[in-house]
């Protein structure tokens, strides 16, 4: 019967592989391409060696690297001097590097040098040929995945930014194979059914080898042959890629691009709100002052009683009446005391043309006396119509016509003009344009 292994931790198994790794690989030397580096606060470099097959992790701490001539960057091929070891709270081995020596720059960051040259070369990079953003886009395309931080980073710039907005986006992978020919079909596609008024390409940060799809050239073709305005926004600040050279405008970060095409309509957006806020305050105070002219013109006289606004002119019509009646009385008078001094005459004088020429006088004269009285009548009929016209304007029945009503005691007709003519229980009569109503007051106000 064989004997079954000791059952270990994994703190001891761990610390066990530390022992024997770090025995055995206590000084090497190791070639590789620097990817994925990043710089702490605490002075400690951290980056990745690769090849072609393989990567290590790879630590410069702070005391190492301040003896350096140079500090290594993103791309450099180097030969790390130093020894293996084993970060025991994640299990995973990596180089402690004490001395480098530099060998030149790695074969993608070289290529992405020379693909940079040609491009440029090609005019692909000229600021004349790139397009200017629209000031107030309608709807904003986006290129990126639908599972990262960056689309939800979008969505949140803008909408604090400003509502209302409409977002299309075409999920693509952003790295890995097939995510350059992804990336490509949907910038395509956003053009071929000029889907958006703008467009953001992008992707969150990685190492060179993660960024690199926004590198080939099918991608950039497809950025530079856009009839739509894109914005890159690739990686983090100090990240560039072909295709932040060739779009029309590079965002430092995704959140960055969000703002860029928003700034405008958020801009616009507030300063229209800014306008209705100060046409809203000069509406309240044009009402308030109006309002406050309305109260004054309902307390003067003239406004609460229309009788103290009809009276002046119904006496005067009254006036006029009793002038026309006198008149025409003392034109008939006359006329009564012309024909019977006719007919004395007549009856005094005998002969056959006395008589005759006293006609024609009488006709002559009735017909002087009715002109004279039919244009008296009708300058008095004139003035008659001019008055009765005037008086139906300010007849109260019209006002009633425009709105208004005139409340009465029910037993009289008496006119309320105030409030504290009228107790509570009371019965009033309200008369309007086409009728009246008998109301009871319950409250004064």
């Amino acid at each position: 019967m064989t004997s079954s292994p000791p059952i270990l931790s994994v703190s001891d198994l761990t610390f066990a592989v530390k022992k024997k790794l770090e025995l055995s690989f206590a000084s090497l030397s190791v070639r590789g391409e620097v990817s994925n580096l990043r710089k702490q606060a605490s002075g400690h470099i951290y980056f990745t060696l690769k090849d072609a097959n393989s990567q290590l992790s790879a630590v410069l701490f702070r005391g190492a690297a301040s003896r350096l001539s140079r500090l290594p960057k993103e791309g450099d091929e180097l030969v790390a001097r130093g020894s293996l070891s084993v970060y025991s709270p994640r299990g995973t081995y990596q180089l402690i590097i004490k001395e480098v020596e530099y060998a030149g720059s790695g074969p993608l960051l070289q290529r992405l040098h020379e693909l940079k040259i040609k491009l440029q070369g090609m005019g692909w990079f000229d600021k004349e040929k790139k397009q200017p953003l629209p000031k107030f886009p309608k709807t904003i395309g986006v290129v990126t995945s639908p599972t990262g931080s960056v689309i939800q980073d979008i969505l949140y710039v803008l909408n604090r930014r400003y509502s209302g907005f409409h977002l299309i986006l075409n999920p693509v992978r952003v790295q890995g194979d097939g995510a350059a020919a992804e990336i490509t079909s949907a910038i395509n596609q956003f053009n071929r059914h000029a889907l958006c008024d703008v467009l953001i390409v992008g992707r969150g940060g990685g190492s060179l080898e993660d960024l690199w799809p926004f590198n080939e050239v099918c991608v950039a073709e497809a950025i530079h042959q856009s009839k739509i305005p894109i914005v890159s926004a690739v990686g983090h600040e100090t990240d560039f890629t072909i295709a932040d050279f060739v779009a029309d405008m590079r965002a430092p970060t995704p959140s960055t691009a969000a703002e860029i095409v928003s700034e405008n309509t958020a801009e616009h957006l507030m300063r229209l709100s800014k306008l209705k806020s100060g046409l809203l305050q000069t509406l309240r105070a044009q009402v308030r002052s109006s309002k406050q002219r309305l109260e004054a013109l309902m307390k003067q006289p003239l406004i609460s009683s229309p009788y103290a606004l009809l009276g002046v002119h119904q006496q005067k019509l009254d006036m006029i009446q009793d002038d026309l009646t006198q008149g025409i009385k003392q034109v008939l008078v006359k006329s009564k005391m012309q024909v019977e001094g006719a007919r004395r005459q007549k009856e005094a004088l005998k002969p056959t043309a006395t008589l005759n020429l006293l006609k024609q006088n009488f006709a002559k004269s009735r017909r002087e006396i009715t002109r004279a009285y039919l244009e008296q009548v009708q300058v008095r009929k004139t003035k008659l119509d001019q008055l009765i016209k005037l008086l139906r304007a300010l007849d109260p029945r019209n006002v009633l016509e425009r709105g208004y009503s005139i409340a009465f005691h029910e037993k009289n007709d008496s006119v309320i003009l105030s409030k504290d003519e009228v107790q509570v229980g009371e019965s009033l009569r309200v008369r309007f344009f086409d009728g009246e109503l008998i109301v009871q007051t319950t409250e004064k106000k």
